[in-house]
């Protein structure tokens, strides 16, 4: 199955799309007001498709519309660094023995296709594709990866957007350059688990101007999506609808030789598997210019988020 949420920031409704590949969506409004932990943890996924078998969801038009994150704002976004073997080896760094975990701020997330705002003259903005992994339901000190596996409630495409400068020469922080509004475009779709056949075998490309700059794959990660949230849970207690940024591969801008950043204007386009494709367009203000406002990114580039 593939849950979506479509309209203007602030109103989505969320949606439901049969697991038979059509584009044809039905209105989950009779159900649940958005799709977040309430809908989660209330065995959303499994009341809209019993919905679906019923007839009883009225169909909703989706083009022309706006995708929103197809999740609501979560109560927390937890990410992993230094995920990929080949990432790690492009930073010149050792690869870890344990999750490298930091946060990334819940109002960073935004749509598949909505503009990514940077602060005015930021010059070290940069882009990640990653895998996004959703709790379904509460989970503490799971006991392994097959009780891990069994609280996800789906995956999605990621573009963990981070500032360098922020990141690394602002007191070594790492979630200061990583939770801007918009530095985390999520979507097109939440895919459940059974329409995944090998998470741990899934590809992840971003271009930036139509130039392939990340292209890898789940395989190469360190730790797999069940061990993350199996290792997460040690930790904390994760709530339903929290999300999970797996890690990125190699082909970031500041691996590159010579470093490579964003620039007002680019676009920058992102697909994860059958997940769905994203392109969002960089917006970046001139040094002393005001900040653009969340808002700012309501007309987002259209029409390629399936």
């Amino acid at each position: 199955m593939r849950f979506a949420r479509v309209g203007s920031i602030g109103s989505e409704v969320p949606v439901v799309l049969p697991s038979n590949g059509s584009d044809e969506a039905f209105d989950l409004r009779p159900l649940t007001p958005d799709i977040n932990g309430a809908f989660l943890a209330d065995n959303g996924l499994l009341r809209s498709v019993q919905a679906l078998e019923a007839g009883t969801l009225a169909p909703i038009k989706l083009s022309g519309q706006r995708l929103g994150s197809p999740i609501a704002q979560p109560q927390s976004i937890y990410a992993i660094g230094l995920n990929y073997r080949d990432h790690a080896a492009e930073t010149g760094m050792d690869l870890p023995t344990e999750p490298l975990v930091f946060h990334k701020s819940p109002n960073s997330i935004s749509g598949p296709n909505d503009d990514i705002l940077f602060p005015p003259g930021t010059e070290k903005g940069d882009w990640e594709v990653e895998l996004g992994v959703v709790i379904g339901r509460r989970a503490v000190h799971l006991r392994d990866v097959q009780a891990a596996e069994s609280v996800i409630a789906g995956y999605l495409t990621l573009n963990d957007v981070s500032e360098r400068t922020l990141q690394f020469d602002r007191g070594g922080q790492w979630t200061k350059g990583k939770s801007y509004p918009t530095w985390n475009p999520a979507g097109p779709y939440l895919v459940t688990p059974e329409g995944i056949p090998n998470i741990n075998s899934v590809s992840l490309t971003l271009r930036v101007n139509g130039e392939t700059m990340q292209h890898g794959t789940t395989a190469d990660m360190v730790f797999d999506p069940a061990s993350i949230v199996c290792y997460l849970s040690q930790f904390l207690r994760l709530e339903p609808g929290d999300l999970i940024n797996t890690g990125t591969p190699a082909g970031v801008g500041l691996g590159m030789l010579p470093p490579r950043f964003l620039h007002d204007g680019d676009v920058i386009d992102v697909e994860v598997g059958q997940l769905g494709r994203q392109r969002s367009r960089v917006c970046i203000p001139a040094a002393g210019a005001r900040p653009l406002l969340r808002g700012a990114e309501t007309a987002p580039m259209q029409g390629l988020g399936s």
